[in-house]
């Protein structure tokens, strides 16, 4: 088997609850990538479908694929409205700096 015979993953066919989004967009914003966030969000927007999550947003649905493709830089408004419309916050928590042992 090599992997072009592997099916393709899909991570909204997992994304079922708000927990579910939640662990996931942590783990995304670990990694400190903007556009890797915006398509992580995109994900989550396809698992509870586009023209949904724009109607909750107030973003067009067009506006919000633009917005949350790969490699995307949406605006910090957008984010927010998305998060909002998906049931979900995003926190802030102190960078864990390992210690020094002297």
């Amino acid at each position: 088997m090599n992997i072009a015979d592997l099916p393709d993953f899909d991570p909204a066919e997992y994304l079922k609850t708000e927990e579910d989004i939640a662990a996931y967009l942590t783990c995304i914003l670990e990694e400190n990538d903007a556009s890797l966030l915006a398509s992580a969000l995109g994900d989550i927007a396809k698992s509870r479908g586009m023209t949904e999550m724009a109607k909750s947003s107030g973003i067009t649905r067009e506006a919000l694929y633009k917005a949350l493709r790969p490699n995307a830089q949406p605006r910090f408004d957008t984010i927010s409205k998305v998060c909002n419309a998906l049931g979900v916050q995003l926190s802030v928590s102190p960078i864990v700096k390992p210690s020094v042992i002297v």
